[in-house]
């Protein structure tokens, strides 16, 4: 009878050839998908330079860009929320690819808006002015840059009411005694950046309270927020709790799901405040695990919108989530980091196909296709819009910037 020539030796080469050509196969497999999103990543950059450039020659002076609807270019005044986008858009594109033509309108866009930081009239400055000089910035340290976004974020600080603990979002109306909105959180940013710079440390104590009273009143305990909390301020209490643009006042609008878990995500950033991560960790399970998030995870304009499947899709708060999930990745455990960032992927591909990105010459100009801005409002429904193209490219940034 022949011996056996299995040994305890041989048992051990044959367990390590095994694993390192397991280890190998699995390299190749990562080296080939961090390609695919490397080559995915700068294609579609090249195609916003195109676009971009297209885009600035559709927008009339003195204002910026918000969509393109009915085959027209859709412009708003400077003191529109959505006003920094763009220029915000501009300084992405070029950070990426150095294109000097795009970096010269970027430019010229700082100076349409500059005005805003001595706006007052409503709690945007963040999007408006964090967006845009904030990259800006950023990317160039210009001093004087700093000097505009200190003095926005002293302009939103105004908006500050001791009496509730939080920053009004729009003024008294026959609707609202004092609203404070989810997308609140978004402008936590430029205070929190001020204070961390230099600038005056009440602007983060602002915003630490700010994040704490929302997290108070703005939740339900699936982790799901409410859209508006109407407060009265003399009695310091809440009046009600209700939508402007979701599905219902009891409903899961997308997009405020997404600013939630953003606005949470960067707040645990500046502060290291677990229960911020805690609570974003919460809002980004409640929006990976929901029944009605579609395949293609791009989410339906409200998670609990009539006529699912067959309601419209929101493109902007898939943008949204996707940047906010790949920065949630930095801080968690190797699986909850491996889980968000795969969603993240997931959205950003899904995103990047002809399903939702536009095509070089098409969509007036913008990136994607299929956002949804009010839609109880019949406004903004099925169209590109600004700030999904911001937080498309800033996805695309952070994943080449942490995870390529």
């Amino acid at each position: 009878m022949k011996p056996s020539i299995s040994t305890p030796l041989t048992n051990s080469i044959i367990t390590a050839l095994l694993i390192s050509i397991s280890t190998l196969c699995h390299a190749q497999n990562l080296w080939n998908k961090s390609g695919d999103m490397r080559k995915l990543i700068d294609d579609r950059f090249t195609l916003a330079v195109d676009q971009y450039k297209y885009l600035s020659k559709q927008i009339p002076e003195g204002e910026t860009p918000q969509s393109f609807e009915n085959n027209k270019s859709v412009n708003r005044d400077i003191q529109w929320w959505c006003s920094g986008f763009y220029t915000g858009n501009l300084w992405y594109i070029y950070e990426e690819t150095k294109d000097q033509q795009i970096k010269e309108e970027a430019e010229k866009g700082l100076k349409v808006i500059m005005p805003n930081q001595t706006y007052t009239g409503n709690h945007d400055l963040g999007f408006m002015m964090y967006c845009s000089f904030g990259n800006a910035y950023r990317i160039t340290g210009k001093p004087e840059y700093k000097s505009i976004i200190e003095r926005s974020a002293a302009s939103l600080a105004t908006r500050y009411r001791p009496e509730i603990k939080a920053i009004q979002s729009w003024n008294k109306s026959k609707y609202w005694q004092c609203p404070v909105i989810i997308d609140n959180m978004m402008n936590l940013e430029m205070l929190n950046w001020v204070s961390d710079n230099g600038g005056d440390a009440s602007y983060k104590e602002i915003a630490i309270a700010h994040a704490n009273t929302t997290l108070k009143n703005h939740f339900r305990p699936d982790f799901s927020s409410f859209h508006v909390i109407d407060y009265d301020l003399k009695s310091k209490s809440v009046l009600r709790k209700a939508t402007w643009q979701g599905a219902a006042d009891c409903s899961s609008w997308s997009r405020g799901q997404g600013w939630a878990l953003y606005g949470y995500t960067l707040m645990y950033r500046s502060t290291k405040n677990k229960a911020y991560l805690k609570q974003a960790k919460g809002i980004a399970n409640f929006i990976l695990n929901h029944p009605n998030l579609p395949a293609d995870k791009v989410p339906f304009w409200d998670f609990d919108a009539q006529g699912i499947p067959f309601a419209k899709r929101d493109a902007s708060a898939a943008a949204i989530i996707s940047s906010a999930l790949l920065e949630l990745g930095q801080y968690s455990s190797i699986q909850d980091k491996n889980r968000f960032v795969s969603a993240a992927e997931a959205m950003i591909r899904s995103l990047s196909s002809d399903a939702y990105l536009a095509k070089k010459g098409e969509n007036g100009g913008f990136l994607l296709k299929h956002s949804t801005g009010a839609y109880p409002l019949n406004t903004e429904i099925d169209v590109p819009l600004i700030y999904a193209d911001y937080y498309f490219l800033e996805a695309m940034s952070r994943y080449k910037k942490w995870y390529l």
